[in-house]
């Protein structure tokens, strides 16, 4: 478990500088779980769980000042603790929440801390110090790599014994319900998302996608591509002309009459 538990830390602080770097994408849910069940030897398992938390928190983002609960904690704990208690995906999820919520409020003291370095990254700049500026950036680098890192190695190393005593604990009832729950949450998910995206007349396009998918049966990407296509003919219906204003040139036609 010690091997699992370091490399599952040092992917959770991957994660952590692509969501502040360069932005690849692999912090995502799917991922996150999916190498995470690589890591520890089932990835079948990691796809499911990494799936179920995508679609669970598709629509979630930081909006201004506000920040979400940390869906990267969140997932690459929840996988871990589904493969690792045998739980599934009702262990996951149930495991991935407090996880993020938790995580979340870390993020929230080490954004806190953080305006430190702003600061002093400030004075640099009004000094036109800029190698101090870049020295200051890199120093943050450490910090973000262990703000998830470390609480995943704590969860993942010593939290499968508990969590599996406490997941045995509970009632049958209590372990159906996390997983209808875990069934219902991904069409939660897109639901959320739906109400972002559905705007004006885009309902229409949902309403074609689905025909094409339940009644011809066609695959996904070719429905993507029916969709890529409607969205560029859409896009050139919405565009107005322009309009050419050609102004007279008073001087030449004047100039043309002169006897």
């Amino acid at each position: 478990m010690l091997q699992s538990a370091i490399l599952v830390a040092l992917w959770a602080g991957i994660c952590s500088l692509d969501d502040k770097g360069p932005q690849l994408g692999f912090r995502r849910p799917l991922p996150a779980g999916a190498i995470v069940g690589l890591l520890m030897g089932d990835l079948g398992q990691g796809l499911v769980i990494g799936a179920t938390l995508e679609l669970m928190w598709m629509g979630v983002g930081n909006v201004g000042a506000y920040n979400s609960p940390d869906v990267v904690t969140g997932a690459i704990v929840g996988t871990a603790m589904g493969i690792s208690t045998g739980g599934g995906v009702a262990a996951g999820v149930a495991i991935a929440v407090p996880a993020s919520i938790l995580c979340q409020q870390l993020l929230v003291l080490w954004n806190t801390a953080a305006s430190f370095l702003v600061h002093r990254a400030d004075v640099a700049a009004e000094e036109g110090d800029f190698k101090k500026i870049g020295r200051i950036h890199y120093l943050s680098v450490p910090f973000l790599f262990l703000i998830r890192a470390v609480p995943v190695f704590i969860a993942v190393y010593l939290g499968s014994n508990a969590v599996e005593k406490v997941i045995d604990a509970l009632p049958d009832s209590i372990m159906t319900g996390l997983s209808t729950a875990s069934a219902l949450i991904p069409a939660v998910g897109i639901a959320m998302l739906l109400t972002m995206m559905l705007k004006g007349r885009m309902w229409v396009f949902l309403l074609l996608g689905f025909t094409l998918v339940s009644y011809l049966n066609l695959p996904l990407l070719a429905v993507s591509f029916i969709g890529v296509v409607m969205a560029a003919l859409y896009d050139l219906a919405s565009q107005k002309p322009e309009v050419v204003v050609v102004e007279a040139n008073s001087e030449s036609d004047e100039g043309s009459y002169d006897l």
